[in-house]
């Protein structure tokens, strides 16, 4: 399956992201990840997420507990969750399961459907659609994610998630999170295989289920 037919549905609800991680991690894939800015609209189906569990989960921002920075983790699912590294990049995440129980899924790679010329505009350097938005930094700055939009509702824009077609379990993956050193053995990362705007990453053999 190389890449993902781009249908654009009702925005997701947050019934949705009140479930496992695990399982929303899982059903993101083939949805679509919008966001609105004065610039216009920008959006890709999502093909590679990763699940980041709670406290005991090293990997995931909540295992420092409670903080200012983690506070949106601890929040109602189906809110943003936006954060900075390297000095550079900012990341989005879906907040899931219920309020006070801190997990999240990042999403790590779309396949570019609205606005493909504003997302060039917004990275000049790069001369093809793959490498627009096939990592967590590339893919915020290419839809104009930042700060702002963290702690938001993800039901109502200017950051939203719509339904968008389903990937069969026989075209997902699962392998272990990637560029992480802790609890970095766990199958917690989701992808559609075979499609050639996932980020780089070793596959395994591993099958995803429900």
């Amino acid at each position: 399956m190389a890449e993902v037919r781009g249908r654009r549905g009702r925005i997701l609800p947050r019934g949705f992201y009140d479930r496992e991680t695990e399982i929303v991690a899982r059903d993101m894939l083939g949805t679509v990840l919008e966001c609105e800015t004065e610039d216009g609209v920008a959006s890709g189906i999502i093909v590679e997420t990763e699940a980041y569990l709670g406290e005991h989960d090293l990997a995931c921002h909540a295992a420092v507990g409670r903080t200012a920075r983690t506070e949106h983790l601890y929040g109602p699912p189906g809110i943003s969750y936006v954060y900075f590294i390297y000095g550079m990049y900012w990341c989005f995440n879906a907040v899931t399961r219920e309020e006070g129980q801190p997990s999240a899924v990042l999403v790590r790679a779309l396949e570019p459907l609205d606005g493909v010329s504003l997302m060039h505009r917004r990275r000049p350097r790069i001369k093809n659609d793959v490498d627009l938005t096939n990592g967590p930094g590339k893919l915020c700055a290419a839809l104009g994610i930042a700060g702002a939009h963290t702690g938001k509702p993800l039901q109502r824009k200017p950051l939203v998630m719509r339904e968008g077609e389903s990937v069969p379990d026989d075209h997902v993956e699962v392998t272990p999170r990637i560029g992480i050193t802790k609890s970095a053995d766990w199958p917690l990362r989701y992808l559609v295989r075979g499609n050639k705007y996932v980020s780089r990453g070793k596959v395994s053999e591993i099958k995803a289920g429900r």
